[in-house]
């Protein structure tokens, strides 16, 4: 059972990349959100759907590999699958938007502001997710704000 978990945490293997794979799954992420776009309110039933699955299976799998790989291993970027997937939600899916929610989720998920940091304190898999969580709800608050203003 151990090999799903490592599966999972490693997002398929993005994360034996080893330095910058966190910036490589939060990419695959955006065209696998690109590539499953059919419009309408289905795909953001979709998305929720597959957000809140990747989020849960997240906490599991980087609970259960913590005690083989240590605390947020690098190898362990499920995490960023899930705050890249938060940062696009309801956002219109076209490449200057994707690469907006890209650019203010790795801004947000690398210098932590705002307290995110202090989410990383917490134990087991849900400290592993949370920083991430956070990052993609800033960054995609932030892209709500400028479609509402009309600024991109």
């Amino acid at each position: 059972m151990i090999w799903m978990h490592k599966l999972i945490s490693t997002s398929l293997g993005i994360g034996y990349i080893g330095k910058g794979g966190g910036t490589v799954a939060a990419v695959v992420t955006c065209l696998v959100w690109y590539l499953g776009q059919n419009g309408g309110n289905e795909f953001l039933s979709w998305q929720i759907a597959f957000t809140v699955l990747i989020t849960v299976l997240g906490v599991w799998s980087s609970d259960e590999v913590e005690p083989l790989w240590g605390k947020d291993d690098k190898k362990v970027v499920i995490d960023e699958v899930a705050g890249m997937c938060i940062a696009l939600l309801a956002v219109p899916v076209t490449v200057p938007y994707l690469l907006a929610a890209l650019v203010l989720f790795r801004f947000f998920d690398i210098v932590k502001p705002f307290y995110i940091r202090r989410a990383e304190r917490v134990k087991g898999g849900w400290g592993v997710m949370l920083d991430d969580v956070l990052a993609g709800g800033c960054a995609n608050l932030i892209l709500h704000l400028v479609i509402y203003l009309k600024l991109f």
